[in-house]
């Protein structure tokens, strides 16, 4: 296939681990959906595509954290109180 922006076909596809972030202040405490997929980069401009599964889709349009985003944030934030006593 293609490239669309520069009609390359000098691609290559990649595993990628994405962390995806709602923006504003308002989403500052939202762990953000995390995204396992597959990425085709184009390796002439750069130009990358992907497609996000139906359950971080839904994760994504219903703006709202999962309990296990909930229960990560907790464990993140217990390991950060527990360096800071280290200290």
């Amino acid at each position: 296939m293609s490239c669309a922006l520069c009609a390359s076909v000098n691609a290559a596809e990649f595993t990628a681990e994405m962390m995806i972030h709602f923006s504003g202040l308002r989403n500052i405490d939202h762990p953000g959906v995390l995204v396992l997929q597959k990425v085709s980069v184009c390796l002439d401009c750069g130009v990358s595509r992907f497609t996000v599964a139906e359950r971080e889709r839904a994760l994504l349009a219903g703006d709202t954290p999962t309990i296990e985003a909930a229960t990560r944030r907790e464990v993140l934030t217990n390991v950060a109180l527990r360096q800071r006593i280290a200290l």
